[in-house]
């Protein structure tokens, strides 16, 4: 039987018409959308100190293909965006459809970061906190079939 496992090469890419458009939107404004949606998506596990690891550090989301970079920290107990200067203490890139995957617990971290379709740069130690962390959260029912819906989307229409 043909190994039908998808790698970063054969995965569905982010619709490029769709990409273009993003990939105009400054770093700056997409760090602090993600934020918004984050704290909101987070609040009980940032009420409860689970993301304390974050504090002051930089994380960085690279997803090539939607050409979309997300720079965050926490201060004060809630996630912001970090400045786009700067070297990240940890850096996660990968294709959104495995970054929908992952959010939506259709593939666990450890499967994607071992076929290589998530990787990380930088902070080892905090790279692992950040996928434990995203291994161990569940996302509310509607956002997971937000999620899922795109994931099909990219799916579908993704070059």
């Amino acid at each position: 039987m043909p190994d039908t496992t998808l790698t970063s090469s054969t995965a569905p890419r982010f619709p490029l018409p769709l990409a273009i458009p993003l990939g105009l939107i400054p770093p700056g404004v997409h760090s602090t959308g993600l934020a918004l949606v984050l704290n909101q998506v987070f609040a009980r596990s940032l009420r409860e100190g689970e993301l304390e690891f974050l504090s002051g550090r930089l994380v960085e989301i690279r997803i090539p293909d939607a050409r979309v970079t997300f720079r965050l920290t926490l201060r004060g107990g809630r996630l912001e965006a970090a400045p786009s200067e700067g070297r990240p203490d940890t850096r996660i890139e990968g294709a959104a459809l495995d970054f929908l995957r992952l959010a939506t617990r259709q593939e666990d971290a450890d499967t994607l970061f071992f076929n290589r379709r998530l990787r990380f740069n930088g902070d080892t130690e905090l790279g692992l906190y950040v996928k434990n962390f995203l291994d161990a959260f569940e996302p509310p029912t509607e956002l997971a079939a937000l999620l899922e819906g795109m994931g099909k989307l990219v799916q579908r229409f993704g070059g």
